[in-house]
């Protein structure tokens, strides 16, 4: 697949009950005018950091940020595209996407200045989370990036997005944190099944493919996200601008954590109902509720009674015409959470309580 193929929609669910299709899996391309978000400037990563013009304003060049942080975000290669990496320790150990490392066992990796690329192997992937883990044989010089709390980000927060749209090695990309918190679900696509990502970081940074899998910055260098989705205009399937999405760095740090340690991820923190479903289609075509196709022996769902045949019309009181819907009404949940499911059996609507149980690992 080539970089402008790499491309997901985004599916966003909000308190508006919103849902936005569209495009993109990158966050990048230069810019470093403060003024003006998303303005591009080739000389961002070179040019004197400027003083705030006064007390409260944003400073006139970031350009410090972007030194400290671009050592920390490499170029990942496979055979079907590219992507962008953060560098999270000293042994070689990268964060990307699960989407950007795909079926790949190996890759090349490159960093910010250096000509020579770098041969990397896969240590693990987590579709659900979109989030992978590849190793660098040759770890010299790397340079761990400064990750923050991404609890702490909220609306309004300015931040950087650094990493290679389009193969456009060390881009930048400047806008504010939009909303935090929200549910997105991006398809499946060349062999990555599809993710229902919770938690996600909302941010109005430009996005361009090849840089999912970078880095989301606060002006002080940390990293708060891992820059994964856009969204799309529904009119005409083209990217909605200035709507983008990041897996938060305390997720993702997390689950790479989890992946560096065993090679797999041992505990998700991510509710599951504990049946497999599918999306119901009426005679007409329309999705019509979440059929249960099977329900795992000793979970929530088989506890609660529920069996094959059921359709899932509402979980929590959140409609659920198709399974993303109902992913996404999962994600919002922990674990050990009871949550009342609203089900069609023989005709009959009935509420069910449902304990909530974990999401399997990797």
């Amino acid at each position: 697949m080539t970089t402008a193929q790499r491309v997901r929609r985004a599916g966003v669910a909000t308190a508006a009950a919103l849902v936005i299709g569209g495009g993109g899996v990158a966050i990048g391309a230069a810019a470093a005018d403060s003024s003006t978000p998303g303005t591009t400037a080739a000389a961002a990563a070179t040019a004197t950091p400027g003083p705030a013009t006064s007390p409260g304003q944003a400073p006139a060049s970031y350009a410090g940020v972007v030194r400290q942080v671009l050592p920390s975000v490499v170029l990942i290669r496979t055979q079907n595209g590219l992507g962008s990496g953060v560098v999270l320790d000293r042994s070689g150990n990268i964060v990307t996407n699960a989407h950007v490392a795909g079926d790949a066992t190996s890759f090349q990796v490159q960093v910010a200045g250096d000509t020579a690329p770098r041969s990397a192997r896969l240590v693990g992937s987590y579709p659900p989370d979109d989030l992978a883990v590849i190793r660098v044989g040759n770890p010299a010089g790397l340079q761990p990036a400064t990750f923050g709390d991404s609890d702490t980000v909220q609306a309004g927060d300015v931040v950087l997005a650094i990493g290679n749209p389009l193969g456009l090695s060390g881009s930048v990309t400047q806008g504010i944190i939009s909303a935090t918190d929200r549910a997105v679900t991006e398809p499946s696509a060349d062999g990555s099944p599809a993710a229902t990502l919770p938690g996600a970081i909302q941010t109005s940074a430009p996005i361009n493919p090849g840089n999912s899998g970078g880095a989301l910055v606060t002006t002080s260098g940390q990293v708060v996200g891992i820059p994964t989705l856009a969204a799309g205009s529904p009119q005409g399937g083209g990217q909605a601008q200035g709507i983008g999405f990041a897996i938060p760095s305390n997720l993702a740090r997390d689950i790479a954590t989890q992946i560096i340690d065993t090679g797999h991820v041992t505990s998700s923190h991510r509710a599951a109902l504990g049946a497999q479903v599918a999306t119901v289609l009426g005679a007409d075509g329309a999705t019509g509720g979440v059929g249960v196709v099977a329900v795992t022996s000793g979970g929530g769902a088989e506890r609660a009674g529920l069996r094959p045949g059921d359709v899932i019309k509402a979980v929590g009181g959140a409609p659920t015409p198709d399974a993303t819907a109902l992913t996404q009404a999962l994600a919002a949940a922990e674990p050990g959470d009871q949550v009342s499911v609203t089900i069609s059996r023989d005709g009959q609507d009935r509420d069910v309580q449902v304990t909530l149980g974990e999401l399997p690992g990797s």
